[in-house]
Parts: structure tokens; sequence; C-alpha cells
């Protein structure tokens, strides 16, 4: 079995939760002695620009999984919800397009406070939870996919 490639686009519009979460997801790896040569990181401007960087990342063929890490925080226009909706239906469009779990850790939240519960706050660390369920869905692929039997649990 060859060794699983990550692939990590995190938006940097509101960076310091959006960097949280970027160091929140290296711990991880790291944590789980994933080297480091195995995971990518790419940066774009804001939350809209993921599902195409993940689209460019998953036609490469390089990468196992696709990790998406942004901040959308609710302001005083309907903005929140046009990026909302175009960020998760974007990055589930790759992921069913190309076969490729594609981990939506875009927080979208009303305010600030919220988003930093979710970076290590009183709502764990959805970095880190993004890192586990790319290398949940891996595995879970990978099963899927290798299996000869027709009958089985994953």
């Amino acid at each position: 079995m060859k060794v699983a490639r990550y692939a990590i686009v995190a938006s940097q519009f509101n960076q310091i939760i959006t960097d949280a979460l970027l160091n929140g997801a290296l711990e991880r790896f790291a944590e789980l002695n994933i080297a480091e040569e195995n995971v990518t990181v790419v940066k774009v401007p804001g939350a809209v620009e993921i599902p195409l960087t993940a689209q460019l990342l998953a036609k490469t063929d390089k990468y196992q999984a696709i990790i998406c890490l942004g901040a959308v925080i609710r302001g005083d226009t309907s903005h929140y919800d046009y990026v909302c909706e175009q960020v998760s239906q974007g990055c589930q469009r790759v992921m069913l397009d190309y076969d490729i779990p594609v981990i939506f850790g875009v927080l979208t939240t009303e305010n600030e406070a919220q988003a930093q519960e979710r970076v290590g706050g009183k709502e764990g660390h959805k970095g880190k939870d993004a890192v586990d369920t790319a290398i949940a869905m891996v595995s879970v692929v990978d099963q899927i996919t290798q299996s000869t039997n027709s009958i089985g649990y994953y």
C-alpha cells in the first residue's frame, strides 16, 4: 500500500482563525507521525477560492484526501450566505466529481468568538478534527476500492 499524501487548502481571510486551523492540522499530522513531505499546503485569498484550488489539486491525482480550511464569519449583509453556499457546494462537487475525500473544515460562524471556540476552545479544534476525518476517509476509500469481497463491513 502506498503512503497517503494529503493536501490542505487554507484561506487567508480571517487569518487569525485560519492560521489557527492550519497550525492545528499540521500539529495533528505531526502527532500521528505523518511526514511533512506527505502534506502539501496551498494558501488562497479567501474561502470562495477554496473549491477551485481543491479541484486543481484533485486533478493532479497526487493526493488521497484534500482538507479545506477557512472561516466565514457572518457580517451585516447577506454576503455570508452566498459565500457559505458556494464553498460548501463547491467542495462537495470536487469530492463527488473526483472520487476523493474533500474534508470541509471551513468554519461558518455567527461571530469571531464562536470561531475562536472551534480552534482550541470549548468546541475543540476543527483543524485537528479535519485531519482525523481525512485519515479515516482515506482508510474507508482504500478498503472499498481494494476489496474483492462483494459483501463486507468497512
